[in-house]
């Protein structure tokens, strides 16, 4: 697994096969380290890798495994690779500790995907030399706006606030104010905070810890908008009218103090009219209002143009104080959550077509439009459910997705539909070139509104303080241009590696979580159908396969095009969307995998009319 190989190609493609090749030489190693948990035998110990695609064991010599105990999570250096008879050899670099202290489990995985856990030193010293305070001489030539009514909505848990938000409204224009923190001002390009910020590319959400961007010091410090603190901010300065068009802007380096720190959980329960906490923020319940009106313009306005609203909750993990998953639940949005998503995408595409039409060299956020195979797969499917869909053979637009995702809200074919388009999109990237984001139907996005936890952001606020400065040369372009390429490139890798530890925490506690409720029922929708069997989404997220070895009833053949089982027999269906009983059989924490079986009482939901209730 990502090696690096010279192949031969065979000859003699059969028709409709993939290419075959022979491996003569392996040029570079891809894994020098491996994850893994040590077995100590008599003489000697092993390291069996946690990524199942490092399938031998490592022979470890007593002589290198000195202090490590028999099922300690570790890291080992591979020295020799091995043979076909010969088991790879290497040594321990890093004892991660017991498997069963807290937190030893996430650290693993965080270290095997290459996620630096800790900062070197000499970033630590470079932090610590940031000032903990605004000084005097960083607010020269800044504008002041620590008179406006400010306030950040965050999660309870929050500590890196990097975006507030300040809001008036008068003669039915709303003057919007984004402003978000100016890491550029204490991470200097090219220092060793920004190199390792790159190196990271972004803050990762874990289910136990976050491994941030930037130290703590700067990221819950300087450069979180805290309530009461002087900042130093990026400000987009928007004026907006009441059909949502934003009829002028500013962007402007700036100086603000933040009023009230408050969580969505709060502002949703003023704007729904909890007693106790509207006289606790009296004076910011004329803001909230004013936020609710503009966030529901804007969201309409969006709407109308046909941006794409997935609502798939995310899943939310509770550990108590073991790190054992004592909850999981669907992490559902809500008008305060809204309000905050509604002003952080139109201030990034604001700043994006400022920069596109200015033509100055800039960091993009795109998504391409669907691939057509894929989505005409789809709309065959979609067609044949009686759903009216106008377009055939040809680039769907995201209002088109977006009337067949109204068309079938509340039906029982809704979850069905929605994953399929999903599946069906392409993932969002970072580029240099603006060529716009189909699932917000937007011609101008990119990532303005985070500095603290992702690169992206952190490199084109250096670019527009560079233009409001006046020091946007020829020269300054030419060499953007040279280096932003690269910078996109790799924050989307960074970024999709993040992705995919968070993906691999979150499937580890879910394991762990359904291991405890062996036996237990659930029901659950069908979020999958396979050659090789069902998987079913109970409502707290979690997932598992039913394997097409345990339908007893009948022998199930896949029907690719109507994404169903069929029984030979009986012709019981078994489709996406579909609602099921299932009982927990097995879980496997190794490979993070979870199995059910089907009540016998489900072979009855073969039909759309059978599972409406």
């Amino acid at each position: 697994h990502q090696d690096k190989v010279r192949i031969i190609i065979r000859d003699g493609q059969k028709e409709g096969k993939r290419q075959e090749g022979v491996v003569v030489k392996v040029l570079e190693r891809g894994m020098p380290e491996i994850v893994g948990t040590y077995q100590l035998n008599r003489d000697f110990g092993f390291v069996i890798s946690d990524n199942p695609k490092f399938s031998k064991d490592i022979f470890i010599p007593r002589k290198e495994a000195a202090g490590v105990k028999n099922g300690d999570k570790v890291i080992a250096t591979i020295t020799d690779y091995g043979s076909k008879n010969k088991n790879p050899e290497g040594k321990i670099k890093e004892n991660l500790g017991n498997i069963r202290t807290p937190g030893t489990d996430i650290l693993a995985i965080v270290k095997s995907f290459g996620i630096p856990s800790e900062f070197p030193e000499k970033v630590q010293k470079q932090a610590q030399r940031v000032p903990d305070h605004v000084l005097d001489a960083d607010r020269d030539g800044r504008l002041d706006l620590r008179h406006l009514q400010t306030v950040t909505i965050d999660g309870e848990d929050a500590k890196d606030l990097d975006d507030a938000i300040s809001l008036s409204k008068e003669g039915g224009i709303y003057h919007l104010g984004v402003h978000i923190a100016d890491v550029s001002n204490y991470v200097q390009y090219n220092s060793a905070l920004d190199r390792e910020a790159l190196k990271r590319g972004t803050s990762v959400y874990l289910a136990d810890r976050v491994v941030p961007m930037l130290p703590e010091r700067l990221s819950n410090g300087i450069c979180s908008l805290n309530q009461g603190e002087d900042r130093l901010a990026l400000s987009c300065l928007m004026d907006i009218d009441e059909q949502g068009n934003v009829i002028s802007h500013k962007i402007a380096e700036t100086v603000i103090c933040v009023d009230r720190r408050m969580t969505y959980t709060a502002v949703k329960k003023i704007l729904e009219g909890d007693g106790d906490l509207r006289r606790e923020y009296q004076d910011f319940v004329p803001l909230f209002h004013h936020m609710k009106e503009l966030s529901a313009i804007l969201r309409k306005k969006r709407s109308n143009r046909g941006s794409i609203d997935f609502d798939f909750p995310e899943s939310k993990v509770f550990l108590d104080e073991m790190g054992r998953p004592v909850e999981i639940k669907a992490y559902e949005q809500n008008v305060a959550t809204k309000i905050i998503e509604d002003f952080m995408l139109l201030a990034n595409e604001t700043v994006a077509k400022e920069y596109c039409e200015r033509e100055i060299p800039f960091l993009y956020r795109t998504h391409e439009n669907p691939d057509s195979d894929k989505m005409e797969k789809v709309l065959t499917f979609i067609r044949n459910q009686d759903i009216p869909v106008h377009k055939s053979h040809e680039e769907i637009t995201p209002l088109e997705v977006q009337e067949i995702l109204n068309e079938i809200e509340g039906e029982p074919t809704e979850p069905l539909i929605s994953r399929l388009l999903l599946r069906s999109m392409k993932q969002a990237r970072y580029t240099t070139g603006c060529s716009g984001h189909f699932g917000l139907a937007a011609k101008h996005y990119c990532h303005f509104t985070s500095p603290i936890r992702r690169y992206p952001d952190l490199q084109i606020h250096r670019i527009i303080k560079e233009t409001i400065r006046g020091r946007m040369n020829q020269e300054k372009k030419m060499y953007y241009a040279q280096i932003l390429g690269d910078v996109a490139d790799k924050t989307s890798t960074l970024e999709r590696r993040a992705e995919e530890v968070e993906r691999e925490t979150v499937k580890l506690k879910k394991a762990e979580y359904m291991e405890t409720r062996l036996g237990q029922n659930y029901e659950g929708i069908i979020s999958g159908v396979t050659g090789w069997g069902l998987y079913v989404e109970l409502p707290n997220t979690v997932e598992g396969l039913v394997h097409i070895s345990t339908l007893m009833d009948d022998y199930y053949q896949f029907d690719e095009e109507a994404y169903c089982l069929v029984g030979e027999k009986t012709g019981h269906t078994y489709r996406l969307g579909q609602k099921v009983t299932v009982k927990v059989s097995q879980v496997d924490l190794s490979t993070k995998s979870i199995d059910f079986i089907l009540k016998e009482e489900n072979s009855c939901f073969n039909k759309y009319m059978d599972w409406e209730d």
